[in-house]
């Protein structure tokens, strides 16, 4: 691969990781109660980026457009759970609006334990295999037939890098005092437009995967 394909990768890659969806609206939703459930949930959503990079590379979107109706398994699970993550925040927000959280430290101790964090980013993150059908029309127009073992670890490499450094920054840049000063009377109606979010991305992957696996 040229410099030049090296960097067109690189913009896409970061367009694509900044764009709109459940990754951003849960880093943002997280950031505004507690710095560390922020960056605990972009590391979840990167294991996830880094599976799903790890499969593109290996050809795993080939096996998707073959096999539709792995596609469609997938995007009902997937689909299920941004459902239940969606219904959690709404009922969530809607319920924090009678009973705001005093201040910043009570925020943070409603969202639990680091871990859940953790999981609640990976899960999300997981809950859309369409993600190796985008990176694959990314990818696969500048790899050579055949990548060598190293250069398909560097594409990997270059991937989810480039995708933690963006992500982090923003779960930095909005978990600042002042920021979360600022936005911590807004959490419960951005809970709630988040759920909205997720509930209809959620019945949109179901029913694509009902779509899919009726081929």
């Amino acid at each position: 691969m040229s410099p030049a394909q090296w960097g067109a990768l690189l913009i896409l890659n970061i367009a694509g990781a900044a764009s709109p969806g459940p990754d951003i609206l849960l880093i943002t939703r997280t950031a505004i109660r507690s710095r560390r459930h922020a960056v605990a949930t972009v590391l979840g959503i990167q294991v996830g980026v880094l599976f799903w990079c790890t499969l593109t590379v290996l050809g795993f979107a080939a096996l998707l457009t073959a096999f539709p109706a792995i596609l469609g398994f997938l995007q009902l699970i997937g689909g299920a759970w941004l459902v239940w993550m969606g219904y959690g925040m709404v009922s969530g927000g809607l319920s924090e609006r009678k009973s705001p959280p005093a201040d910043l430290e009570e925020a943070q101790a409603r969202l639990g334990r680091l871990r859940h964090a953790f999981l609640h980013g990976l899960t999300t993150n997981l809950s859309n295999p369409k993600i190796v059908l985008f990176l694959s029309a990314l990818i696969a127009p500048l790899l050579p037939a055949s990548p060598s073992v190293w250069l398909a670890i560097g594409v990997v490499a270059m991937l989810s890098i480039s995708s933690v450094i963006l992500q982090l920054g923003m779960a930095l840049l909005v978990s600042t005092p002042a920021m979360r000063q600022k936005l911590l009377r807004a959490g419960p109606w951005i809970d709630v437009i988040s759920g909205v979010f997720f509930l209809v991305a959620g019945l949109v992957l179901v029913w694509n995967g009902m779509e899919d696996l009726q081929r």
